[in-house]
């Protein structure tokens, strides 16, 4: 079927893969080209738009594929970011085409509910499943890691320092307006025992509130109402001045963490964000994490993304007022703990059953493989129910049987920095029959919302066009209870009218 060999298509097959698999608690075998760079994803170009370029970047897609024993091993830094998925469903509801450079698909896939199993403790739970496409001897396969939830009463104190942007650009309704009305409620929201800083930037930085106690929470809302618009965007004034108050104030047995609220349109001082977290490394050392919350029409995504990945953070945005009462009521006081540090995956497949994978998203999270093991190496900040999903298309060899691959996760807790590990595999046999017939929901859902992205960043998805997934995304909403399929099959036929 014309669909069905679309699909690893769509889903960038590189022909790679392995020797034995590993097996828990084994170092995993290096592969012979470990030390080689991340390769490049293939730069969009618009519908019908041929070049010498293109044709390049196609040949080039093809000399990056690996025979399976030299590139048996996936290794990648976990995240948690929803940024992307977030803008790019602004820029479509105002009837507006994503740039394609915004689009990582593992963040738009990360977006959705997944229903994994949690935990007993603070470590994690590897769900690993798969199905087979109706081309023969093609599947897809999901790893899923969860944390366990946990309710704002049983979390440890929190120390925040809101940094706000009230630079000229945040003048623009659903901007500081947003932010404003979000702190006020998230006050509400926050337990005795926490306490805020809210530090304010433009043209420089201004303390508002030094760490202040909730039981003091009228000052607090007039640290909140006297956010008032002025000046260009210094975010360097306000990141480094927020990172010095938490410093000042950190409590180790606190979580302590910097959220920074911007459009991410800085314009004054260091605009990069490598350059901005080298003015804060010292401070982001010492056990701060980050979070980046975007807002606005126009949005900073690389440097807000990429701040939040290198400062142990994540990376969300919002554009409605539902958005922001979600995200500052319910998720933020509920996740403000850690449940692991530094968390990375790393996935072992066998050659004598997988003939090549391809891992869909993940390009700027790639790590080698001896990286995995290395603790000094940075990975991904996980909270409390938490769920981290990664899709791979396979190419199965023909008549081959047996175990597929083998998914582990690293982390260190938040606080000892030891290290633990689990793993889970999964055997051809245990692949449903058909993805969109026999797989369950949720994994229907994540291969749409991939092929989506793909789609939207590549004009090209596993053969797929936005008719034919708008049909699978109709048909999931039908049977699904959850109000973000019914958004995604939205956005699908958003796509049609834009594209």
């Amino acid at each position: 079927m014309v669909v069905a060999a679309g699909l690893v298509g769509l889903l960038g097959l590189a022909a790679c893969g392995g020797g034995p698999s590993a097996t828990s608690g084994e170092s995993a075998p290096k592969p012979a080209h470990a030390n080689e760079q991340p390769a490049v994803p293939r730069k969009s170009l618009a519908p019908g738009q041929e070049s010498a370029e293109a044709q390049q970047d196609s040949e080039a897609e093809q000399d990056s594929e690996k025979d399976t024993t030299t590139a048996q091993i996936s290794t990648f830094a976990l995240d948690v970011d929803t940024a992307s998925y977030g803008y790019a469903r602004r820029t479509l509801q105002e009837g507006r085409w994503p740039a394609p450079a915004e689009i990582r698909p593992e963040e738009w896939v990360n977006a959705f509910r997944q229903d994994y199993a949690q935990p007993a403790g603070d470590g994690f739970t590897v769900h690993v499943d798969g199905a087979k496409l109706p081309s023969r001897d093609e599947a897809v396969m999901r790893v899923g890691l969860q944390t366990r939830a946990s309710g704002s009463a049983e979390r440890k104190p929190a120390n925040l320092t809101f940094v706000v942007d009230v630079s000229g650009s945040m003048a623009e309704p659903g901007r500081l307006d947003l932010v404003k009305s979000a702190l006020y409620k998230l006050l509400d929201q926050l337990a005795p025992g926490d306490q805020v800083s809210i530090v304010s930037f433009s043209d420089e930085a201004t303390v508002l509130a030094s760490m202040t106690p909730l039981s003091a929470r009228e000052e607090l809302r007039e640290a909140v109402n006297d956010l008032t618009i002025a000046g260009g965007t210094n975010l360097e004034a306000g990141l480094v001045t927020g990172y010095q108050e938490a410093a000042q104030a950190f409590r180790p047995a606190a979580t302590n963490r910097v959220i920074v609220l911007s459009d991410g349109l800085a314009n004054q001082g260091s605009t990069q964000w490598q350059a901005l977290l080298d003015r804060v490394k010292e401070y982001a050392g010492r056990q701060v994490t980050l979070l980046t919350v975007g807002v606005g029409r126009d949005y900073g995504d690389e440097l807000m993304e990429q701040l939040a990945d290198n400062g142990d953070g994540m990376a969300v945005y919002v554009s409605t007022e539902e958005e922001a009462t979600k995200l500052f009521t319910t998720q933020l006081p509920a996740t403000i703990e850690l449940r692991a540090r530094d968390a990375k995956a790393q996935v072992v497949f066998n050659q004598a059953v997988v003939e090549s994978y391809r891992l869909i998203g993940y390009e700027n999270r790639e790590l080698a493989t001896e990286e995995f093991r290395d603790d000094s190496r940075d990975g991904g900040e996980i909270g409390p129910g938490h769920s981290v999903t990664a899709l791979y298309a396979l190419k199965l060899k023909p008549g081959a049987d047996g175990q597929l691959a083998q998914a582990t996760v690293r982390w260190q807790d938040p606080d000892t920095r030891s290290a633990s590990e689990v793993s889970e595999s999964l055997r051809s046999g245990e692949l449903a029959a058909s993805v969109w017939d026999k797989a369950p929901v949720r994994l229907q859902v994540d291969v749409v919302v991939a092929a989506f992205a793909v789609y939207m960043r590549d004009r090209d998805a596993f053969g797929l066009d936005l008719p034919t997934l708008g049909e699978h995304a109709n048909r999931l909403a039908a049977t699904s209870e959850d109000p973000m399929v019914s958004e995604l099959a939205t956005l699908i036929d958003r796509a049609k009218a834009v594209g």
